[in-house]
This record gives structure tokens, C-alpha cells and sequence, in this order.
């Protein structure tokens, strides 16, 4: 394997093209892809990467949207070492935060550096950058991929990963999926529409301006182009004083403001959103969509040199292309592949309440709210996106129904159309690439299917990776019983408490507080359905549990098992989530995709 200068910034391993033979393909660069394929490389198994662009990291890098929506608050995994990796570059953590949209934002250069150097020095994993595939045919319990590059070539891999912006791979392979958004009576979700339909959400052609400080000769706008189109961006020129969300367009432009005098425009008021179906249109198809996806956004960024007096800012050269925009759209919607489980929005309201407890199976968190931009589709109904707490998504939202050997990462899994306007942020998807590789790498070790691995083993091993199964805000991978309370919330059997406000969404597993006596029985009762406990009183019942009633259920679930506790007080939740983690273990209790518990524990009654 040989390694190469690439844009004279990083080095990337470098294959030649022949037959090649891999343990897991992942098939697209994006932030789920990466992410996926750096984890499985650690894990031990061999990757490889293709990527059809020439930048790896897909939303945040490729597409332009470096601003990261949500998960401030929640490090998990892989997405806290790239920002951890941000905040080293830029020197400090307050450096990232230029703009006012979000508290972690960069110029989308240097998180394409960031992300190459991360894959470079992983040696189980290549990536193959200007790479696409033109079929994939199931050989022996196999794949086998031809790959178009320099040079035709082919590739054999036992997982596939699609981590294609919009499910492509999928598709190809045969795995049904929904377009567009659910009638209300599919999930029972009371703000779906009525009937369904094929409509997504707007796309983005962002563009990443820079001020130069003296005046810049204005983009060519196009033929079509009308201010009509624009007036209403911000304030200033808006004969309509009274729109709701009006703002000052000194705030517009600073939303996006990134370092080194860059502005990312991604405006979704009278902006740059662009509505296009192009999900299963071909190939020459989504090229034209895509010309005027561009020539929208050309015409934004003319009004705001012409109309609104900012003649200084112009085009960045960031992404090296001809017409200085980003390499891809910013696609908020993909196909949803239908999985071997799906979570709607009744599971993020209220995840405890529902009958399957998808909460159980979680791989991947985020606090982002339910947005959907629908402004540029007068077709589009006007819905009410319910508050939600922060939230998980389940691990068979990556496996689809029907198809063996495939994962499906990114924006494309098993959610709902309303689930997906909170699940297709960069931190999320870049969660969901990391156990999409946790979730190949077991299944090439074990020599099963991923719908076989066990869940609990990609949950632990998720966790030893120091990323969260349960959203807890209050609790940070260095706490000491980190791992013990993200195990003990997956099991349910301790409960978190969701709140939202606005835009701020959380999850409080509050680790110093007491927990009632009755509230922890209920929980044990799932999983210790014929356990016959200590009789209690109705006033022990209500009271929080001590160290002498905990060793005494202790003894009767597991007799052989002994610990020592303080003969007095009350135990706090973290520390019970450790001794129940410990000593009696039920996280490994055998759970499916749609978190129903599958084995009763033996319980020997002293």
C-alpha cells in the first residue's frame, strides 16, 4: 500500500486498481462513512472506503454546512474526537464559535483535513477518493463490486455499508423504503398529514462567501432571476415588516459566519432552500436538478452583493471547484429504508411509553428538534413539529428487512418521515457511521449477518468507545460510572427524565439523586418477572432506596453473589447503576430489534 500528497494537505492510502478484497465496503465518504469505516478499521477488521468525490466527510465538509446542528452538550465517540480535533486546530473552543447559529463551526477545508488525517492513520483502512460503483452482485454469501476509477476494477467484501447520501446502494440491492412523508395513521403520529405523500424537504446549495475587503465584481445571476425571490431574506428591503421570522440582515449574514472573514450561506427564509425531488431520479436527472439547485443559490448570493450594499463579499475558493461552490447539495432527506426497526415520533415524546422499547436498542443520540424546511413547496402541508426531549436511535434502524450482509448508514435508515427532521444532523449521523462499524466489524468477527450480532455486544462496544446509548446530559464519558449508567438506562430499568424548551433539548439522568424503592422494583420487575422480593411497606415503598433494602433484593435475585454495603442511608443513582451493573448484570439479558427482552434470568429464592 502506497501513500500519496493529496490537495497538498494530508496523505491517504492509495490502492491500485485490480481485484481487491475487503472485510467491509463502505460506500460513500459522507460523515456517516468515514466514521464507519474508521471505527470498524479499530475494531481489527480490514475496510476500505469509496468515495466518488474528491473530499471526504460528505454534509459538514463536502456539501459546505460546517455549523454543526445540536449535540453541544452530548461528546459521544467518534463525533467528540472530531470536534475535540476542530478545537485543537483552531486553538481554543471558543474559536469555534464564530457565527450564531451554533457553538461549533469551522471552515469546511479543514474538516475534510481533519477527517482524512483521522482515516490516514487508521493501517486496517484505504480509501479509495474518485471512486464510484457501477454493480454489485451477492456471490457466495459475498459481494462483489465493480468500481470505476482510473481504471475498471472489482472489489470482494463480506458487509457492505451504504453510506450514500441517498441510499443508492440500498435501492440497488433490492430493500424497500418510503419517500416522502407518512399519513397519520401509519405510526399514529398526530401532526403527520392525513394523507401521505412524496414530498422531502428542501435541499441546499450552500455557498461559503468571503470578505475581501475591497469590492467584488458581482456572480452572474440567471436568466430566470427575480429580487422577488430574495426581498424578504432579512429586514431591510421586506415591504412586509410584520413576516414572522423577519431578521435583521446584519444577523442573516453573521448566522454563518466562519473563520478567516468566510460566511457559510445556508438561509432558509426567502434563501438559498431549494425544493427538488431528485431521490430516484438517474443519474443525468439529478445532474440538471442539481445546475438549478446551483443557479438558485448564484442568484442569492447576486441579490445580497446587489441589493443589500455587501460588494465586498464574493465566492470562496475552498472547494477547489470550477464555480466555487461545494462539491454536493445538502440533502436534509433521503430514501427511508424500511428496517428491522423503525422509530417514529411518538418514541422520541415519549420514549418509556410506548409499546416496543426501541429506547432499549440505542446506538447513536442527538437533541436536535424536529425541523423540516418545506418553505420552497407550496405543496408542502403546514405542520406543527411537536417538542421533543433528546433521543436515540435504534440499532435496527440500520438493518433492512429482506437483505442479508447490508448495513445502511447516514440519512437513509429506518425512521419516520417526521423522526428524520431530528435525525439527519452531522453529530447523528456521524454516531450512526460509528456503529454501523461496530455493527460490521462483529459481524465479520462472529461470521454472522449484522441482523444476527447481538445487541448488547454493539451497545458495550459502543461504550467501551466512550459513545452514548442513552442521551444524559448530566453525565459525560469521564464520569466514573459512565458506562454503568449508559447500560443500566438501555436496560430501562433506571430512567432518565426528558424535558424540552424551545430549542434546547435534554435528557437528565441526575446521578446524585436518590431513587425511590418502589420506582426501582418496577424497573427490576421486566426482567425478574417471577422474583418473589422482601415484603415492604407501603411507607418503605415510598421512601428512597437504602444500602440494607438493596443488599436484600441483591440476595434474593442472585443468593450466590455477595457485596459488601454501608449497614445505613440511602444509595444515590449513579452508584446503584454501578452495583446493579456489577453484580447482578442484566444488560446482557438477550433483547431483539425491538427491545422485548427474549430470555427470562434464572432466580433461585434463598
Amino acid at each position: 500500500m502506497k501513500k500519496f500528497a493529496f490537495l497538498f494537505v494530508y496523505l491517504i492510502p492509495f490502492l491500485s486498481f485490480a481485484q481487491l478484497k475487503t472485510d467491509v465496503l463502505v460506500i460513500g465518504g459522507g460523515a456517516s462513512g468515514v466514521m464507519a469505516g474508521i471505527q470498524a478499521a479499530r475494531l481489527g477488521v480490514k475496510v476500505t472506503i469509496i468515495e466518488e468525490e474528491a473530499w471526504l466527510g460528505g454534509m459538514p465538509t463536502s456539501a459546505g454546512v460546517s455549523a454543526i446542528d445540536g449535540n453541544h452538550h452530548l461528546p459521544s465517540g467518534l463525533w467528540a474526537e472530531f470536534k475535540n480535533a476542530l478545537i485543537k486546530h483552531y486553538g481554543t473552543a471558543t474559536a469555534l464559535q464564530t457565527g450564531w447559529v451554533s457553538q461549533v463551526m469551522f471552515e469546511p477545508q479543514v474538516g475534510q483535513q481533519i477527517l482524512s488525517e483521522m482515516c490516514s492513520k487508521e493501517p486496517n483502512l484505504d480509501v479509495l477518493l474518485g471512486t464510484r460503483y457501477t454493480q454489485i452482485i451477492s456471490q457466495n454469501n459475498r459481494w462483489l463490486i465493480t468500481l470505476v476509477g482510473n481504471t475498471s476494477s472489482t472489489i470482494q467484501a463480506k458487509i457492505i455499508i451504504d453510506a450514500t447520501e441517498l441510499g443508492d446502494v440500498a435501492a440497488l440491492l433490492g430493500v424497500k423504503y418510503d419517500i416522502g412523508m407518512d399519513a397519520q395513521s401509519t405510526y399514529q403520529e398526530r401532526v403527520a398529514p392525513q394523507q401521505a405523500n412524496d414530498i422531502i424537504q428542501d435541499l441546499t446549495y450552500v455557498a461559503v462567501l468571503k470578505d475581501y475587503h475591497q469590492v467584488q465584481k458581482p456572480v452572474s445571476p440567471s436568466a430566470d432571476y427575480r429580487r422577488e425571490d430574495f426581498i424578504c431574506a432579512c429586514e431591510k428591503l421586506c415591504p412586509d415588516k410584520q413576516m414572522p421570522r423577519l431578521w435583521d440582515c446584519e444577523k442573516m449574514k453573521t448566522y454563518g459566519k466562519l473563520q478567516n472573514d468566510l460566511y457559510m450561506i445556508n438561509w432558509p427564509i426567502h434563501g438559498n432552500d431549494y425544493y427538488v425531488n431528485m431521490v430516484d431520479m438517474n443519474a443525468e436527472q439529478r445532474k440538471q436538478a442539481i445546475i438549478k439547485a446551483k443557479e438558485h443559490t448564484r442568484n442569492f448570493v447576486y441579490f445580497m452583493q446587489t441589493e443589500l450594499g455587501w460588494n465586498t463579499l464574493g465566492l470562496a475558493d475552498v472547494f477547489e471547484t470550477k464555480d466555487s461552490l461545494p462539491i454536493i447539495p445538502y440533502h436534509r432527506e433521503s430514501r427511508r429504508i424500511k428496517g428491522l426497526a423503525r422509530i417514529n415520533m411518538n418514541h422520541l415524546e415519549k420514549p418509556f411509553a410506548q409499546v416496543e422499547p426501541l429506547y432499549r436498542t440505542g446506538i447513536a443520540v442527538g437533541d436536535y428538534p424536529i425541523d423540516q424546511h418545506h418553505g420552497k413547496n407550496p405543496k408542502a402541508p403546514d405542520l406543527y413539529f411537536v417538542p421533543v426531549p433528546s433521543f436515540n436511535i435504534p440499532l435496527g434502524s440500520l438493518i433492512p428487512e429482506h437483505v442479508s450482509n447490508l448495513i445502511v448508514a447516514e440519512k437513509s435508515i429506518s425512521v419516520s418521515n417526521l423522526v428524520n427532521g431530528a435525525s439527519r444532523l452531522q453529530p447523528v449521523v456521524m454516531e450512526i457511521g460509528q456503529a454501523a462499524g461496530v455493527l460490521a466489524s462483529l459481524a465479520v468477527q462472529n461470521k454472522v449477518s449484522p441482523e444476527k450480532v447481538s445487541i448488547r455486544k454493539v451497545q458495550n462496544t459502543l461504550v467501551n468507545q466512550k459513545a452514548y446509548l442513552m442521551p444524559y446530559i448530566d453525565v459525560s464519558p469521564e464520569h466514573p460510572y459512565f458506562r454503568a449508567i449508559q447500560k443500566m438506562g438501555a436496560t430501562g430499568i433506571l430512567k432518565g427524565e426528558g424535558k424540552n424548551d424551545r430549542w434546547s433539548n435534554e435528557t437528565w439522568f441526575y446521578p446524585d439523586s436518590t431513587v425511590l424503592l418502589k420506582d426501582f422494583l418496577e424497573g427490576l420487575k421486566p426482567y425478574y418477572p417471577k422474583l418473589k422480593l422482601p415484603t415492604f411497606t407501603e411507607s418503605e415503598l415510598s421512601y428512597p432506596l437504602s444500602y440494607p433494602q438493596l443488599k436484600s433484593i441483591f440476595i434474593h435475585i442472585s443468593p450466590k453473589h455477595q457485596v459488601n454495603l454501608p449497614p445505613t442511608g440511602t444509595i444515590q443513582k449513579g452508584e446503584l447503576a454501578y452495583l446493579v451493573d456489577k453484580v447482578l448484570n442484566p444488560f446482557y439479558q438477550k433483547i431483539d430489534h425491538e427491545g422485548f427482552l427474549t430470555q427470562e434470568i434464572s432466580i433461585k429464592n434463598p
